[in-house]
C-alpha cells in the first residue's frame, strides 16, 4: 500500500504541476481538466493510507518517502508543452490502472475483499481519466 500511495501522491503533484503550467489555446479547458483530475486523485490518497494502518502496515511519512516508494516519474522541466503534458498524464494513469489490477490480484489472494472493492473504484476513476486524456489527444 505505501508503493501505491507513493504513486498517487506522485501522480497529484504531477497533475497540480501541469494544471499550474498549462500553456495554449486550450488553457481553461485543459487548466479546468487538470484541477478535477487532482482533485479526484488526493482524495485517493486518504482511502489508501488509512487502509494501510488498518491492515497494520506503515504509510508515507514525507517527501522523500514518497521518492524512495514511487514508481511513476516526477516531470521537473521548466516547460512542457500541453500535448505532452497530457500525454504524459496519460501514460501515468495506465501505469496506475496496471498497478492497481496487480494490487487486487494480491488481495483476491489473501481474501482482502474490502481493499480489492476500494481498488475497484480507483481503477474506474483512473480509467476515466485515462479516457478523458486520450480523447484529448485524439481530438487535437
Amino acid at each position: 500500500m505505501r508503493e501505491l500511495l507513493a504513486d498517487v501522491f506522485t501522480l497529484y503533484i504531477k497533475t497540480k504541476n501541469f494544471h499550474w503550467h498549462m500553456t495554449g489555446r486550450h488553457f481553461r479547458d485543459y487548466h479546468l481538466l487538470l484541477d478535477e483530475q487532482g482533485e479526484q486523485i488526493f482524495a485517493m490518497t486518504d482511502d489508501i493510507a488509512e487502509r494501510a494502518r488498518k491492515l497494520g502496515g506503515p504509510t508515507i511519512k514525507s517527501i522523500s518517502d514518497i521518492s524512495a516508494h514511487q514508481s511513476l516519474k516526477d516531470n521537473n522541466n521548466e516547460f512542457v508543452p500541453p500535448n505532452e503534458m497530457l500525454t504524459e498524464l496519460r501514460d501515468d494513469n495506465q501505469q496506475l490502472t496496471r498497478f492497481l489490477r496487480s494490487a487486487h490480484e494480491v488481495c483476491d489472494k489473501y481474501n482482502d475483499v474490502a481493499t480489492a472493492s476500494l481498488i475497484e473504484n480507483w481503477i474506474d476513476e483512473t480509467e476515466r481519466r485515462t479516457w478523458f486524456l486520450r480523447e484529448i489527444e485524439l481530438g487535437q
